[in-house]
C-alpha cells in the first residue's frame, strides 16, 4: 500500500519486505527508481547466483535511477542511433517501477521489460524505457537491469552459467513477491523484451518455474537460440587469453570490471550479429538452459503461456546501413554466408528476384532477417498452434527515414512505449514518426497483457500477421510466403 506525506504529493512511501521506498509522482505517476531485487553482485558475490536483496533501515530514496550493469557504450557508427547511460555504483541488480498514482480497489496487470543490447549494452536507465505511458493505461511497469557481457554471461570454471538470466528469474520472483505493495497483480505478470531480452524470454518460457512468474509472454525481434558451453565460452576464452589468465572464476575475480570491459572491447571490436564475429550468447546449460529455446518452445515448453511475438521487416539494416557496410558486400561475401547458415542458391535467387533494386547488402540483409528471426517466429507459431497454445504474431514495417533504416532492429521500441518524443526513438525514427502507429502498436501490447488478445486474430494455418505499417495496418496471411518456404528448403517456389 502507498502512503504520501501530509500535504504534498510528491513523495509516495511503500514499504517492501526490505525496508521502505520514497518515490516521486507526477500527472497521476507515481515511479520508484533503483530499487534493489537482489545484492550487489561484488565480491564474494561476483560471477555467483544473485542473493536475495539486504534489509535497510529507514527510507531509502527511489527518486532517480539506480546504478547500471558494467558496460562499454555502443560503438562506431552505432553510438549515433543507439543510446547508452552509464551509471556508476555497485547496487546494480535494481528495477523502476512506474505505476497509477489512482489504482482504484483492484490489483492491476504487470508488464516486466527486459531491455536488449546484444547481451552486452542496455540499461532501465534509458530515457525510451521510462514506461510512463504503461502506467498511463492502467500497467505496473517494471523494468530490471540484470548482469551484462563477461559478469553476465561469461563461460567459466567454478561459475554458473547465465547469470543475467538468473538475475532475470530473481527479478521476477521479487516482482511475485512484492509488486502487490506497488498495486500491481503478481497473478497477471507479462514479461516482454527486445532482442536480447527477448532472447532471454525464450529462454525463461521454457523454465520450469515460468508459470508461476508470469502468464504472458512479448518477444520482440529476439533470437531463438542458446550455444553449446564450448562456442558460447570462445569470447570468454578470448579475453582470458588477451588478459594472461585462465578462464576460471578465481582468475576473473581478481580483474576488475574496467579491465574486463577493456579486454571485452577488443575481443568484440568489428563483430555484429549479420556479419558474424565473437559476442555473447546464452549457454546450454542444465541448469537454466537445458535445451535450445527454439527446440524447447517447439517440443511443447511454455504451452500454458499466451504469446505474442514478432519481428521488423528490416531488421538486419540497423547494422549493415549506417555502418556503410551495406555497399561493401558483394556476391562472394553474399556466398559464403548462405553456406555458412545453410541457404541455398535458389533462396538467394528468389529474394533477389523479389528485390530486384537491392544491392547485394540488402539481399543479405533481407536473408539473415528471414534465417535467423522471422522463419523461426513462423516454426514455433506453428508448433504451438499444434499444441493448442494461442501465439499472436506481428511485423513491424513502418519505414524509418533515419539513415535510411527503414523498418530496422529496434525502430519499434519508441511505438511500443507510445514515447516518439523521447531522444531514444527519435534518434530510430526521427522527429515526424506517426503517432498514430505508436497509439495502435503501445494499444496492443496493453490490451495483450490484460487480456491476452492485442485485437486481431491468433495464430492459424493461414499464418495471421498483424503489419504495423503506419497506414491501415493490415492483418495479411502468410505475407511472403515464398521466401519463407525456400528459407526452409523448400526450393519449388525459388526455381
Amino acid at each position: 500500500m502507498t502512503t504520501h506525506d501530509a500535504g504534498t504529493e510528491s513523495a509516495p512511501l511503500v514499504t517492501t519486505s526490505s525496508g521502505r521506498v520514497r518515490g516521486t509522482v507526477r500527472d497521476g505517476i507515481e515511479r520508484f527508481l533503483g530499487i534493489p531485487y537482489a545484492d550487489a553482485p561484488l565480491g564474494p558475490l561476483r560471477f555467483a547466483l544473485p542473493a536475495p536483496p539486504s534489509a535497510w533501515a529507514g527510507e531509502r530514496d527511489a527518486t532517480s535511477a539506480g546504478p547500471t550493469a558494467p558496460q562499454n557504450p555502443y560503438g562506431g557508427a552505432l553510438a549515433r542511433i543507439l543510446p547508452t547511460v552509464i551509471i556508476p555504483g555497485e547496487e546494480f541488480l535494481n528495477l523502476n517501477i512506474a505505476t497509477p498514482a489512482d489504482r482504484g480497489t483492484g490489483l492491476l496487470p504487470v508488464m516486466v521489460w527486459f531491455h536488449g543490447g546484444s547481451l552486452q549494452h542496455g540499461s532501465n536507465a534509458l530515457a525510451g524505457y521510462d514506461g510512463g505511458a504503461f502506467a498511463r493505461d492502467g500497467i505496473v511497469f517494471v523494468a530490471p537491469n540484470y548482469r551484462l557481457g563477461a559478469e553476465g554471461f561469461s563461460v567459466l570454471d567454478g561459475a554458473p552459467l547465465n547469470l543475467g538470466l538468473a538475475d532475470q528469474l530473481a527479478a521476477l520472483r521479487w516482482v511475485r513477491a512484492e509488486i502487490s505493495r506497488f498495486g500491481g497483480d503478481p497473478k497477471r505478470v507479462t514479461v516482454f523484451g527486445q532482442s536480447a531480452g527477448g532472447n532471454t524470454i525464450s529462454a525463461l518460457l521454457a523454465h520450469p518455474e515460468a508459470p508461476e512468474l508470469f502468464g504472458r509472454a512479448i518477444i520482440q525481434s529476439g533470437p531463438l537460440t542458446a550455444l553449446p558451453r564450448a562456442k558460447a565460452g570462445k569470447i570468454t576464452a578470448l579475453m582470458a587469453k588477451d588478459l594472461g589468465i585462465p578462464a576460471t572464476r578465481a582468475a576473473f575475480m581478481n580483474v576488475s570490471s574496467a579491465e574486463l570491459l577493456a579486454a571485452q572491447a577488443r575481443a568484440t571490436a568489428g563483430s555484429t550479429p549479420i556479419t558474424g564475429g565473437t559476442g555473447y550468447s546464452l549457454a546450454l546449460d542444465p541448469e537454466l538452459v537445458p535445451a535450445n529455446p527454439q527446440d524447447a518452445l517447439e517440443a511443447g515448453a511454455g504451452a500454458g503461456i499466451e504469446l505474442l511475438i514478432g519481428t521488423t521487416t528490416d531488421e538486419a539494416r540497423l547494422w549493415l546501413v549506417p555502418t556503410g557496410l551495406v555497399m561493401k558486400l558483394n556476391r562472394l561475401h553474399l556466398a559464403v554466408a548462405r553456406r555458412k547458415v545453410g541457404i541455398s542458391a535458389a533462396a538467394v535467387r528468389l529474394f533477389t528476384r523479389n528485390r530486384p533494386n537491392s544491392v547485394t547488402g540488402e539481399i543479405l540483409g533481407a536473408l539473415a532477417t528471414d534465417k535467423l528471426l522471422r522463419v523461426p517466429v513462423n516454426q514455433v507459431a506453428d508448433a504451438r498452434l499444434a499444441r493448442g497454445a494461442s501465439t499472436h504474431v506481428y511485423e513491424f514495417s513502418w519505414p524509418s527515414p533515419v539513415e535510411y533504416l527503414r523498418a530496422a532492429h529496434a525502430v519499434e521500441l519508441g511505438f511500443v512505449f507510445d514515447d516518439l518524443a523521447s531522444g531514444d526513438s527519435i534518434g530510430l525514427a526521427g522527429a515526424d514518426a506517426p503517432q498514430s502507429l505508436a497509439t495502435a502498436m503501445h494499444k496492443a501490447w496493453v490490451d495483450f497483457a490484460v487480456s491476452g488478445d492485442p485485437g486481431w486474430q491468433a495464430w492459424t494455418a493461414e499464418r495471421p500477421v498483424k503489419m504495423f505499417d503506419g497506414d491501415a495496418n493490415p492483418v495479411v496471411a502468410a505475407p511472403r510466403d515464398d521466401e519463407r518456404r525456400a528459407i526452409l528448403g523448400d526450393t519449388k517456389e525459388a526455381l
